[in-house]
Formats: C-alpha cells, structure tokens, sequence
C-alpha cells in the first residue's frame, strides 16, 4: 500500500475490508483440522463432518442467488453491518454448540452471512476505489487469505490446544465483533448506486443483470473456480499417499504456500492495473497450465521440491482471482454491481462444491493411501482453464454496459 496514488482513505478503508475477509476466511478454514477432536467429541462419522464443511459453502451459495433480490436496494454499509452481526452471531453459536445437530445449523448460518458478506465487501470496494487502482485494492483484500493460512490458523489451533476447540470460534467472534464496532464508527455511507438505480429508473435495472455480457462473467467465474477446486481438496492426500510426505511435513508446505499467496497477492493486483485485468488472467490461465500437469503427474520427491511445486501451483491458482473478479467488477454498473457479486459468489461456491464432488466420482484410494486417477483430474482441470480462456476471448469482444467501464 507504499504506491502513492492510494489515498489515505482508500487505505484505511482497504485495511478494515482484508481484516473482515480474515475472520469469515479463518472460519471457514479452521473447522477442517478440528475435525478429529470433533468426529469424536460429537460421535460423528467422517461423512457427517464433510457435511458440517460443505454446509458452509452451500449455504453461501443459496444466499448469494437470494441476494439478487435485495442486496443493491440498501446503503452498502447497512447491509454490510446487518451481514456481519449475522455472522458473528453464528460464530459465537459454534462455539457454545452443545450438539453436532447445533454445530451444522451454526456453520449453515455463518456460511449463509459470509458469502453475501464478500459479495457486498466486494461491492463497497468497486465502488469507493476507481477501476485504475482497483487491481491493487483487491490484491490487498485478497492477501487475507493468505495471512489466513500463514497465520491464522496455526494460532487458531494454539488456542484450541490450550483451551479446547470453542476457543477459536470465540476468539474469531470477539475480533470480528471489534471489527464490527469499527466499521460501524468510521464506514461511510455507499449509496451511490442507489442514486444511479433513481436516475435510470429502478424497473429499467433490474433485467441488465441477466444481459449476455454479464452473465459471462459469472461464467468465467465459475470455470476459473472449478478448475483449481478439481483439484485443491485432494492435494493433502496426494501429498502424502503418492509423493511420499509425512502428514507432519503438511503444515510445513501449507504454511510455504500460504506465505507465497500473501505476498503475491499485492504483486498480482498491482500486475491487473497496469496491464488490464483481462491481459493478466489470460496470463496466469496459460501459466497454471504447467502446474497441473506437473503436480498431478509428481512421483515420490524430496521434501523442497514437491513445497516449490506446491507453492507455485498455490500463487498462480489463487491468483487468478484477483484479475478475475477486478475485470467482472469493471463491467457492472454500480446499481447492479451488489447483486451481480452475490450470484457470483454463488457461482465460486456451487463450482468449488461440484468440481469437489465430480473429483470424488473419478479418484479411488488404494489401501496404502494412494490416489488413483489424480492424473486424469490434471488434464481435466487443464481443459476447463481452456474453456476459461475461451470465455475471456468471447468477453472481451462483448460490450461494456454503460457506465460500468470506469466506475
């Protein structure tokens, strides 16, 4: 945030947006290595806890499609703050869950106020950063997902050990009850796109969303998200069933990729300014090509070179979000920008589930822990980043909505 054409303001308010992302991403990760404590604490089996995970990213998804509904016709800061007291209403749930039964109706809930939560955080920062600095602006949000990783739960499970697994739960909850209170005080007003949808008249927006030129964005996003999630949620296992690794030695190169994420991030945004978005996710699209193949394709090695691979694979991958949603925010105008980002995120959520799932169809486990089939998974996510490249060429020769270019 050193580059001198971010005002102070932009600044601060960039700050406060990474931190919210921080707490809803961190709680969303910190579930999956509680879940040993969890299968037995509860008496659950491993496909009840899967369902405890997926509830969070299915019940994002449902709301993102039910935003299309309400989300532009409020105050962005009215919606943020109603969003994020849900979510830290259902975080202190999951904490003092008394049963699994409660557990998956919290996680439910909090999933539900997350995923609009990002689609409106998303929304606030199109409309308070200009397009030529917006590249940088979702780079530093971005980077929480890093800082999530790097940081974030290894403390998380700190605390865990000290005082039990409701701890982090509480401990999130009390952060992202401050960061409420914080942005309560010092959150302007966004209600610029409500003066747009006035001006254009409100019956005349509400059928552009479903315009072609939008509705390939959402396409875009989805292809983009399904590709990396064909194969992100096996690469433990892989890791250790077929490369050889220790599960010991799994923090060791998580915690590599999630440094490299988090100082990649800034560096990718700042790359979508000054080349254009369109330009660098066609680039990091190509380039992931190379990752794919070679990690699906990895026999048993050394330690540092399966953590290099892995820490490629991680900054491409993750990436290419950055450019994606900089070039679909560019091309909406405001009045419809926070609904357009609730499918989308809807669309992330149901690719990232149905490219999980369809992986699961395909890879089968021998009995000494290998995966069979990681190869095939490779050439197909390498073949859904062509059809995303395809979907870039097609958007790029399709019309901008008016006044949606620059604002």
């Amino acid at each position: 945030m050193a580059d001198s054409s971010i005002t102070k303001h932009e600044r601060h308010l960039l700050w406060l947006l990474a931190a919210v992302q921080f707490t809803h991403t961190l709680d969303f990760m910190i579930l999956m290595p509680l879940g040993p404590e969890l299968i037995q604490r509860f008496g659950i089996s491993a496909a009840g806890f899967g369902a405890m995970v997926s509830a969070y990213t299915l019940a994002s998804a449902i709301m993102g499609l039910l935003g299309v509904l309400w989300l532009d016709r409020w105050d962005r800061k009215h919606a943020f703050l109603l969003l994020y007291v849900g979510f830290v209403a259902a975080t202190i749930s999951c904490g003092v869950a008394p049963s699994a039964t409660w557990l998956l109706f919290s996680r439910t809930a909090a999933g539900a106020c997350a995923g609009l939560l990002s689609a409106v955080v998303m929304a606030i920062l199109a409309d308070c950063v200009p397009a030529e600095r917006r590249g940088r602006a979702i780079g530093t949000v971005m980077s929480s997902y890093g800082l999530s990783a790097v940081g974030g739960v290894p403390l998380g499970l700190s605390i865990a050990s000290q005082w039990g697994w409701r701890a982090p739960f509480w401990a999130i909850s009390a952060l992202a009850g401050a960061l409420w209170l914080l942005a309560w005080r010092i959150l302007p007003r966004v209600d610029r796109h409500l003066a747009t949808a006035r001006e254009k008249g409100t019956s005349a927006a509400a059928p552009t969303l479903s315009a072609p030129g939008l509705a390939l964005g959402w396409g875009l996003t989805f292809s983009v998200v399904f590709a990396g999630f064909l194969l992100i949620p096996y690469l433990s296992t892989f890791m250790v069933g077929n490369l050889g690794l220790r599960l010991s030695d799994l923090s060791w190169v998580y915690l590599c990729g999630g440094a490299a994420t988090l100082f990649s991030s800034r560096w990718i945004g700042h790359l979508a300014d000054r080349h254009g978005p369109p330009r660098v996710l066609g680039t990091l699209l190509v380039a992931t090509l190379c990752p794919y193949l070679l990690f699906t394709h990895l026999t048993p090695s050394p330690k540092a070179i399966v953590a290099a691979i892995f820490v490629l694979f991680m900054t491409l991958v993750s990436g290419r979000a950055i450019p994606t949603i900089a070039l679909v925010t560019s091309r909406v105008p405001p009045a419809l920008r926070g609904r357009y980002l609730a499918v989308n995120m809807a669309a992330s959520d149901g690719a990232s589930g149905l490219a999980a799932w369809t992986s699961g169809l395909f890879l089968t486990t021998t009995p000494d822990g290998a995966l069979v089939g990681f190869g095939h998974m490779g050439f197909l996510a390498v073949s859904v980043s062509l059809l995303a490249l395809c979907i870039l060429w097609v958007l790029g020769r399709s019309p901008v909505p008016q006044r949606a270019a620059h604002t």
